[in-house]
């Protein structure tokens, strides 16, 4: 038996999807799964061992042989790495530079994907990434692509690693690094960043983190409703 609906959140990088998408879930009772976070995991792992990010049969390898786990923390979801937690060494700049490039190879997210659906099975899920809608989870009955101007994803995220401690890149060269992201990630061979044909598209520029979540919250009981 179901125990809710499936919840595809996909989007740019720092568009603010995984903030809204553990809110969501929170508010729904629903499990959080950060697909974002898998990726940076396998990222992680790589670097750690020396492997060239063009190594793309050492990096498959890899992907199959790590154990990634999420766990709740009072602030942020905690997040392990073959038992290790590396929920604040996957957001450091060596992994955001290259968590792309792993990501696109296509073992890697095949490997992923095949999680993803097994932990999304059961529904009352969020789940949040950039391809969730399109390929994860194409038949999701609530699907969201969050959108903002480069400048504020680089501005929110400026203000996120100020805040801990983790980086000192300057507002320009993230917004540039954003910029080239968004480039590689919607130009990929494999599940490019793109709106799925179904998906409700959110502009969240100007938006508060609880008005978006109201937003959302509001088209998924509506499709509760539709679907009762």
């Amino acid at each position: 038996m179901n125990k809710g609906l499936q919840v595809a959140i996909d989007g740019p990088a720092s568009a603010g999807k995984s903030t809204v998408a553990k809110l969501v879930a929170k508010k729904f009772n629903y499990v959080y799964c950060d697909t974002g976070a898998m990726y940076r995991a396998v990222t992680l792992e790589v670097l750690n061992q020396g492997i060239d990010p063009n190594d793309e049969k050492a990096i498959a390898e890899i992907a199959h042989q790590v154990k990634i786990d999420f766990e709740p923390g009072e602030s942020e979801q905690r997040v392990f790495l073959n038992g290790e937690e590396v929920t604040h060494a996957i957001r450091l700049p060596k992994v955001a530079e290259n968590v792309s490039a792993i990501a696109a190879v296509p073992e890697v997210r095949a490997e992923m994907t095949k999680q993803q659906r097994q932990i999304a099975e059961k529904g009352g899920i969020v789940m949040d990434g950039r391809d969730i809608g399109t390929t994860v989870l194409p038949n999701a009955p609530v699907k969201i692509f969050m959108v903002a101007s480069a400048y504020e994803r680089a501005r929110r995220r400026y203000v996120e690693n100020k805040a801990k401690g983790i980086d000192t890149t300057s507002l320009e060269d993230l917004q540039k690094a954003i910029e080239l992201r968004d480039k590689k990630d919607s130009t990929r061979k494999v599940s490019p960043l793109t709106q799925a044909a179904d998906a409700v598209r959110l502009d969240t520029t100007n938006l508060t983190i609880d008005e978006v979540v109201d937003k959302i919250s509001q088209i998924i009981k509506k499709t509760q409703d539709e679907l009762a």
